[in-house]
């Protein structure tokens, strides 16, 4: 089974990189623990350390609408939504390799 990727940019502002990250890290955490989150990082880039990519694997196609559903999604959409120097956007992936993990 395929599972669907999820990259979200987010480029945030100079102020904000520190909070951004824990509110981002505390998100991911607890996504790990939903049924349908096969993997959630939190990616910074080196050379530009105000953006950032969240990289979320689901197991199924309903997984992501189910993460927005939750608390700890609630929790990190609002505490990040003045953070950001622009709006955040995601692009979605089908991943051919590995193509079997077992999910």
């Amino acid at each position: 089974m395929s599972l669907l990727v999820v990259h979200v940019h987010v480029h945030v502002k100079p102020e904000c990189v520190e909070a951004f990250k824990a509110a981002s890290l505390a998100n991911a955490r607890c996504s790990l623990e939903e049924p349908g989150v096969a993997r959630f990082d939190v990616v910074q880039q080196q050379d530009d350390p105000r953006r950032f990519v969240l990289v979320e694997a689901y197991k199924t196609p309903d997984a992501p609408a189910a993460h927005k559903e939750t608390a700890h999604y609630a929790q990190w959409r609002d505490a990040v939504a003045d953070m950001m120097a622009e709006p955040r956007y995601s692009v979605k992936y089908v991943n051919l390799f590995p193509d079997d993990q077992g999910w």
